[in-house]
């Protein structure tokens, strides 16, 4: 079998079957047929072409990964075999590199992207030639098929740069309030719209700066403190903002990372603060010396005790200069006492830390801390019983005083026979007759009714007599008797207690 280019049907055709004969006798005798399955291997004889082949597209600025294009092409070869399946490539227009293209393996279309941002202040335009070939290399000479695609590059508002983007500064920690750090600097990249760009703090986490919304002028609004919690290693990180007016706005945002130069404003403090020690044989506290400064700000450190701590305690620095040793040099009694230390730096920066020592009744190192004797301990609560038990005493005779003089028997100021107002009737004997029974209630008005009037007079000035000084309690229980006896007699000459006769009323 043999193949015949002039008589074979076109290329669609995948494979043929034949029926071949043999005979013998030159054809007149005996027969015999066989089966052949021809099948056609395609080979990549067909260039793909673009269907369009120019494209025109607009892209944003600054959209990177953007599909830009798809980019159709027709191929006669046997689909999804390597002599159909296309290779994209860029000849001419992505100098750059602001682009790539790739093949879609389900459509066999170039994918057009943008493999960067564009920016439309430095090219508006950009004219890309794009060639495609096959996986599988031609079998003949064929011409490579070409496109042509315009991108056009859209202006968008474009956020402000902060230039440099890290601003370094470097200033004393005690900067007054007010004082210029540093100044910031923002670039606005849309050129062509004439924006105008605003200042603002981001982040600033101690609230510590403020700047100039036009200039960019970063001044310190309260006090720096390098030993702030805010401060990492001597060095404040605040963001700082830059806001133009376009349509939208759009935010740019810059670093200032603010060295604070440290100065001597702390002076070294001493922990622990409180002790317990033993007032015999007592054992030396070591404590330890902390300064927040830097050197040389630090030490060498100096020492001395004051508020008059210095009568019965000692203090002295260590050799390695970090610590401090209090010795109690004079027995004490058991109690909490306030030792006053003062620490200086190598400047002479001081600082008093008052330690709260426990001193407790033993000997040698602490191990407990009992008190020196029970009487001690008890002579508060007993003398509050006491007080307690005088205060009750007290109040049982003032209730006796009182309910004593309630049972006075007072003479009536006037004789009920001598009593002579209208319709007062005086009965001597228990019960009454008919004349009691119907007495008129209407007649109790009538001395109401005719009560004179009172003249109110604001041209004499009352009278004023001093009061009486009343004695306080008395700390003797012995002298509670001269203190109750004086006291009432100052109330019976008290001219500001109320008549004896209102207690009736």
């Amino acid at each position: 079998v043999s193949v015949c280019l002039s008589v074979c049907p076109p290329q669609r055709v995948r494979e043929y079957t034949l029926t071949v004969q043999a005979a013998d006798l030159d054809g007149e005798g005996l027969t015999t047929t066989a089966l052949a399955v021809i099948e056609i291997a395609d080979i990549n004889d067909n260039a793909p072409e673009f269907d369009p082949k120019t494209y025109e597209v607009a892209v944003p600025e600054n959209a990177a990964g953007r599909e830009v294009a798809r980019l159709a092409v027709t191929d006669l070869d046997e689909p999804n075999t390597p002599a159909w399946r296309a290779v994209y490539s860029i000849l001419r227009g992505n100098e750059g590199g602001a682009f790539a293209i790739t093949t879609d393996p389900a459509s066999n279309e170039g994918v057009l992207r943008t493999a960067k941002g564009l920016d439309y202040e430095a090219k508006k335009q950009f004219v890309l030639h794009v060639a495609v070939t096959n996986e599988a290399p031609f079998t003949v000479k064929l011409p490579t098929a070409t496109a042509t695609v315009t991108v056009n590059v859209e202006d968008v508002n474009e956020a402000p740069v902060f230039e440099p983007p890290v601003q370094l500064a470097r200033v004393p920690e005690d900067v007054p309030p007010g004082q210029t750090l540093a100044s910031c600097t923002a670039r606005d990249p849309d050129t062509a719209q004439g924006q105008r760009i605003k200042y603002l703090v981001g982040h600033d986490p101690a609230g510590w700066l403020a700047v100039h919304p036009e200039n960019g002028l970063i001044t310190a609004r309260d006090h720096l403190d390098r030993e702030s919690p805010f401060a990492k290693n001597s060095t404040y990180t605040a963001v700082l903002l830059a806001v133009d007016d376009g349509s939208p706005p759009t935010t740019g945002t810059g670093t200032l990372l603010l060295t604070l130069l440290d100065v001597n404003d702390h002076g070294p403090e001493a922990e622990p603060r409180d002790i317990t020690i033993c007032n015999r044989s007592p054992q030396p506290q070591v404590l330890t010396i902390t300064d927040r400064d830097l050197p040389p700000n630090t030490g060498p450190f100096r020492a001395e005790l004051s508020h008059g701590s210095g009568d019965s305690w000692a203090v002295e620095v260590g050799d390695k200069d970090d610590t401090v040793t209090l010795r109690l040099v004079a027995p004490l009694e058991p109690e909490l006492y306030s030792v006053y230390l003062r620490l200086f730096d190598r400047p002479g920066k001081a600082q008093l830390t008052v330690i709260t020592a426990r001193v407790c009744d033993c000997e040698g190192p602490v191990q407990s801390c009992p008190q020196r004797s029970q009487p001690a301990t008890g002579l508060p609560f007993v003398l509050a019983a006491l007080g307690a038990l005088l205060a009750l005493l007290l109040i049982l005779l003032l209730l006796l005083l009182f309910v004593r003089r309630r049972k006075v028997t007072k003479e009536p100021l006037l004789l009920p026979e001598d009593d002579t107002r209208d319709n007062i009737f005086y009965y001597g004997e228990e019960g009454g007759g008919e004349e009691d029974q119907d007495y008129d209630l209407r007649q109790l008005h009538r001395g109401l009714d005719a009560r004179p009037d009172v003249l109110l007079r604001n041209d004499v000035a009352p009278t004023l007599l001093p009061a009486p000084q009343y004695q306080p309690r008395p700390a003797n229980p012995d002298d509670i008797g001269t203190f109750i006896e004086e006291n009432l007699k100052a109330a019976d000459t008290d001219p500001t207690a109320p008549p004896y006769d209102s207690l009736l009323v």
